[in-house]
């Protein structure tokens, strides 16, 4: 199917601070119309959890489908209504009504089941995402320099490589960094993301097509919990939302386009929701470009118009096709040179190239202290004048910010092996250094 895009779509303007609070979550729906949700689909939900719970309370109901008691009422009596379940216990607490299913509702959340198998926060609509999403929208933030510098006070990073990041992020555009292995690069993109201000609110689900999509991921979110009540009292916000940082997804080698598609189980019958869509509102950092099983060109053009647009189309397993938004700052991170990875035009479509590379003896030296101190290991400057002048030159390492944590590991998991006070000298140096590179001459094996 060809899709036509609306060219006269723009990138969401930033809005003043203090317009749109990450943590003014929507405020509890009222009844069934005020949930955006169809009817149907919430009956269909309530038959299951009755059907997997047995005889249930109505708070209970609440804590499980975070939906106010208001709401589950008009549900569950809808139900009652339709003989597909009945009251079996009520202690004149409207929230403590107990229900149970009938032969008849049975058979009901039977076809329920048949149909999908989640049992959960009830979903929210697509059109409430959507308009979530732009009010805590990553275009709305920005980071100033003296806090990006103020942050990474205490890291050793070459000034202009940090300004350039800052002002990368705050472009709306992706990101190339690019520089050998070891250099810092995917560190760098994630401390930058832990500078992004403000939360988001991430649903439990979304509902599309009449199909429930999950979206909150415990591996990628992180909740921001509020104060919680228990089911008679319950705070006046919609609690299908959870507050969250703003997320972080890394993707390495393992990413394939499939990947970046709805993912559908036939067995529960719901989709998951694709990496970059669980990013919203944060970033997204594709680690080792040119390394996965999908090639860069490749990657770039299943992205070029969510890039452009802010925008992605997806399709559920039935064909329909819709809208979600592409909120996020995208990071690819690759050890090639760009040259390497497509031709001039191609990368014209990375709106940043960062090149991150060795770095001066003084922050190698400044490295190599601070890890001494985190490992315990008495530092020495003449065994580092050492290591630069008989191991570093001589081989043509570069000083990569990677090395000196791991040396100084080996020199420390050496004198624990040994039962000895560890410390920095050439032959604790020579050691490490040899069990780290496969260095020329290292051979100590002998012909048979």
């Amino acid at each position: 199917m060809q899709i036509t895009l609306d060219r006269s779509s723009q990138r969401p303007e930033a809005v003043p601070a203090g317009r749109a609070r990450a943590d003014s979550l929507p405020h509890a729906p009222k009844s069934v119309a005020e949930s955006g949700l169809d009817a149907a689909m919430l009956a269909d939900l309530a038959a299951r959890l009755l059907m997997q719970r047995g005889r249930l309370r109505l708070n209970r109901a609440a804590e499980v489908l975070r939906l106010p008691i208001s709401v589950l009422v008009e549900v569950f009596e809808g139900l009652r209504g339709q003989k597909l379940a009945q009251v079996c216990g009520h202690s004149g607490v409207s929230s403590e009504v107990e229900y149970e299913l009938t032969e008849g509702g049975h058979g009901f959340a039977r076809e329920a089941f048949g149909r999908c198998q989640y049992v959960g926060p009830a979903p929210v609509s697509l059109a409430d995402y959507k308009d979530m999403v732009g009010r805590h929208s990553i275009r709305h933030q920005r980071l100033d320099a003296a806090t990006v510098r103020a942050s990474f006070a205490d890291i050793v990073i070459d000034p202009l490589v940090l300004d350039q990041m800052g002002a990368a992020m705050n472009s709306g555009r992706a990101i190339l960094i690019y520089g050998p292995a070891g250099s810092g690069k995917t560190f760098l993109a994630e401390h930058l993301a832990g500078l992004l201000p403000g939360e988001v609110a991430v649903p439990h689900a979304i509902t599309v097509g009449g199909e429930i999509v999950q979206v909150f991921d415990p591996l990628i979110h992180q909740p921001i919990e509020g104060v919680r009540t228990d089911g008679l009292i319950r705070r006046d916000v919609d609690e299908r939302w959870q507050r969250c940082r703003r997320p972080v997804v890394i993707a390495g080698g393992e990413l394939t386009l499939p990947m970046l598609d709805l993912q559908f189980d036939p067995g529960t019958r719901f989709y998951q929701a694709p990496p970059h869509v669980k990013a919203n509102g944060g970033l997204f950092v594709v680690d080792d470009l040119g390394r996965q099983m999908v090639s860069p060109r490749e990657l770039m053009n299943r992205w070029i118009v969510p890039l452009d647009r802010d925008r992605d189309y997806l399709s559920l397993h039935t064909g329909f096709k819709f809208v979600v938004p592409f909120d996020l700052a995208v990071i690819f991170s690759t050890n090639l040179q760009p040259q390497d990875l497509a031709d001039e035009a191609f990368l014209r479509r990375f709106g940043y190239k960062v090149h991150l590379g060795p770095m001066p003896a003084a922050d190698y030296r400044r490295i190599f202290r601070e890890a001494c101190a985190q490992f315990e290991v008495q530092f020495d400057d003449a065994a580092f004048d050492w290591l630069l002048a008989e191991r570093h030159v001589p081989e043509g390492r570069p000083l990569l910010a990677c090395y000196p944590r791991d040396l100084v590991g080996r020199i420390r998991d050496f004198a624990l092996y040994e039962g000895c006070m560890p410390s920095v000298t050439c032959d604790a140096l020579d050691r490490a250094w040899t069990t780290y590179f496969c260095t020329p001459g290292s051979d100590t094996s002998t012909a048979a």
